[in-house]
Order: C-alpha cells, then structure tokens, then sequence
C-alpha cells in the first residue's frame, strides 16, 4: 500500500495539484490515479518499476521535442 501512495504522489503528480475548487480537485484525482494505472499496466508489460517508467517516458519525450524544434529551425 505505501509503494501505491508513493508512486500515486511522486509519478502521478498527485502531490503537485494545483486547484483550488472541488471539481478541479476532483477532475486532478481522478487524472492521476488513471496515470497510475496506465504506470501499472506497462510495468506488468516491461517489467520495469514505475520510476524507471517515467524516466524513460520523459527521455522519449525530451528526444522527440528536439527533433521536432530541429525541424522548426530548418
């Protein structure tokens, strides 16, 4: 149960909620805990934590945002 909280938090961005009515606060839960399901359902798929997840995500991510700015100087 803490490893779910825990990544919840830290991998889901469920600490970092910034709202302020029910419905936004509402709408941000929700989002996260299906962020932590779709960690989940990879991790079952590869293998690999839910940590080691995201940073791969992000470099996949980071590399595909300087192809494309590469793109926009040509």
């Amino acid at each position: 149960m803490e490893e779910y909280h825990k990544s919840l938090k830290q991998n889901a961005s469920m600490g970092k909620a910034p709202t302020k009515t029910l419905a936004t606060q509402a709408t941000h839960f929700f989002a996260a805990v299906l962020a932590y399901t779709k960690l989940e359902v990879l991790k079952l798929k590869c293998g690999i934590g839910h940590f080691r997840l995201k940073a791969q995500l992000y470099t996949v991510g980071l590399k595909a945002m300087y192809q494309q700015l590469g793109q926009l100087r040509a």
